[in-house]
């Protein structure tokens, strides 16, 4: 255990140097008393609350929770105002951005007299975006997941959050319902604060921190406005006083164990594509390579066991009452790697000790999965030499073998202009380029290209769809993702031409261009690179340091090894 001299703090304000002296006076000026504060552990509460992130309009009160228990235990909570990173209202994404909270994240853990962290996040880019600061800072850290939001409802129908959204705009472009519906759909479909509840980026990102070993036992599938999200909030901030003495850091936890669990429980919750990206962006701050290659292999002895919306039928709230995480890793057992360490100070095996699945049709047993295999699948092929990915379980079966005439959009602005194009038929193989790292910028979530209209009042509900692009957690259909090398680099989809054949056979893992390499390159010789999207600022930054998709997107700068010296407190 740490003695008060030895804590990081103490440097700031326990010795007798000018600058101690000048720490101590402006702590009086705070209006803090010594004993407050001197020889206790200083929490930071990395808070990603704003008034226009819906998914975390309760964390301003949960961070009051949260110092609760920090007082309780011993510690001296101090809350700082990160990025808030809103998935529905940044653009063109907060993907853009997750580099930056990430690099906030470091430098404020870095700078401050901060003993522990607590690390408050959900909305889809920030639980990745702490814990990549998190670990590349490396000192004691717990999250505090946001919770889902309960579920939401019109007339007779639950509905999920994104999921139904994606539907009811269908039906709509179909003729199929109008403006009424629709305006009693938009204030039914989310109405507490919290998260999307289908298991979208979101929720599978906050179970991924929950296995990782970096929440405490159940966090992550607690609804957002449930009196356990207080009570887990409260135990958070006392967790991590007694993980500041017992100087047991987020880099003990986060290792090569940890990341294999979290693809597993990934795969086996029929998580979102956007986890590849993540997990192999958070791994590279830990300095354990992951790859896509990991995330195949895995996906192929891991069933599908979450029967939760898009892949399946329920909601996050019906998982928690089912059993939530726990519930769901206790039937993983052979799986996962129950002897390592987490932020608890027990092992994974003794935090689920006792834990039940209440409901077999939420939480499936191994005889009975959703799914036999992983919810993700990795392609290659000529069309994507590196990678892309593809949610199979969330797509209608037919297309998962399927060739088909390209149909092929520039850029997002020329999806919206010819989408509707009356010559395109069910078998045509929708391709928009333009939208990956570089090219969107930041690969926003366009990758669920819609049908056409025409298609859709035919009855037409899936198509394959090929993209540099992401795509929300909470969307389906048989949409390819994450091409890499992008279009804006001279990737292969810079290349595919109106009428081209596309090839995608997800049994085999291959997603083919039937063009000849000859024609490929002279192709690429009469490419010309897009101009740059950014000339000074943050968006010059990122274009200069980006990594491809199945890199991470992280910036190169941050993911490669090496340390920096602590900051002179004195």
């Amino acid at each position: 255990m740490k003695r008060p001299e030895e804590l990081r703090s103490h440097r700031w304000f326990g010795g007798g140097e000018l600058r101690n002296f000048s720490h101590r006076a402006r702590s009086r000026q705070l209006g803090y008393n010594p004993e407050e504060h001197l020889g206790k552990p200083v929490i930071g509460i990395l808070n990603t609350w704003s008034d226009i992130n819906p998914c975390h309009m309760h964390l301003r009160e949960r961070a009051e929770q949260v110092k609760r228990g920090v007082w309780q235990a011993g510690g001296f909570p101090l809350e700082f105002p990160v990025a808030t990173l809103s998935e529905t209202y940044q653009k063109p994404t907060p993907m853009l951005y997750r580099n930056l909270l990430a690099m906030e994240t470091e430098e404020i853990l870095r700078s401050y007299p901060i003993d522990g962290a607590v690390l408050m996040g959900g909305c889809d880019k920030t639980t990745p975006a702490l814990l990549m600061g998190a670990a590349s800072a490396g000192l004691p850290a717990i999250f505090v997941p946001a919770g889902p939001m309960l579920r939401g409802h019109w007339r007779d129908e639950v509905l999920g959050s994104g999921t139904d959204m994606w539907k009811y705009w269908d039906d709509k472009r179909a003729g199929l319902i109008g403006d009424a519906e629709m305006s009693e759909l938009e204030r039914g479909l989310a109405r507490s604060p919290g998260h999307c509840m289908t298991m979208g980026t979101a929720s599978t990102m906050t179970s991924a921190a929950e296995v990782l070993g970096v929440t405490l036992p159940g966090a992550a599938s607690i609804p957002a406005v449930d009196s356990a999200h207080h009570r887990m909030a409260a135990a958070s901030g006392a967790r991590i006083v007694g993980m500041v003495w017992e100087d047991l850091t987020i880099t003990q936890v986060l290792d090569k164990r940890a990341y294999a669990d979290a693809i597993t429980t990934v795969l086996a919750l029929g998580g979102s594509t956007n986890a590849v990206i993540h997990l192999i962006a958070m791994a590279g701050r830990s300095g354990i390579p992951v790859s896509l290659a990991d995330f195949d292999a895995i996906a192929r002895r891991v069933p599908v066991l979450a029967n939760i919306r898009p892949g399946g039928d329920w909601l996050m709230e019906d998982f928690y009452y089912a059993g939530g995480l726990p519930g769901l890793l206790s039937r993983l057992t052979g799986l996962l790697h129950p002897e390592r360490l987490t932020v608890t100070g027990r092992t994974l095996g003794e935090n689920l000790a006792g834990a039940q699945v209440h409901d077999d049709d939420v939480i499936r047993p191994r005889d009975n999965p959703v799914a036999a295999e992983g919810g993700v699948a990795v392609l290659h092929g000529n069309l994507a030499p590196s990678g892309a990915v593809i949610k199979h379980i969330a797509a209608e079966p037919h297309l998962l073998t399927h060739t088909g005439p390209a149909v092929v959009f520039e850029d997002y602005a020329d999806l919206k202009k010819r989408i509707d194009d009356p010559s395109t038929t069910a078998d045509s193989v929708l391709v928009l380029r333009g939208s990956g790292p570089l090219g969107g910028p930041g690969m926003p979530e366009y990758g669920m290209l819609p049908i056409p209209a025409h298609l859709l009042a035919q009855g037409v509900r899936d198509m394959v769809r090929i993209s540099d692009a992401r795509m929300s957690g909470t969307s389906y259909g048989a949409c390819v993702l994450h091409v890499a090398p992008e279009s804006h680099v001279g990737g292969p989809l810079a290349l595919v031409r109106d009428g081209d054949l596309i090839t995608l056979d997800v049994p085999s893992r291959v997603l083919r261009l039937e063009v000849s390499e000859e024609e490929l390159d002279r192709r690429r010789a009469e490419w010309t690179p897009p101009a740059p999207r950014f000339e000074r600022g943050y968006g010059a930054l990122y274009s200069e340091h980006i990594t491809q998709a199945d890199e991470g997107c992280d910036f190169d700068f941050l993911a490669r090894a090496g340390h920096n010296p602590e900051p002179d407190a004195r």
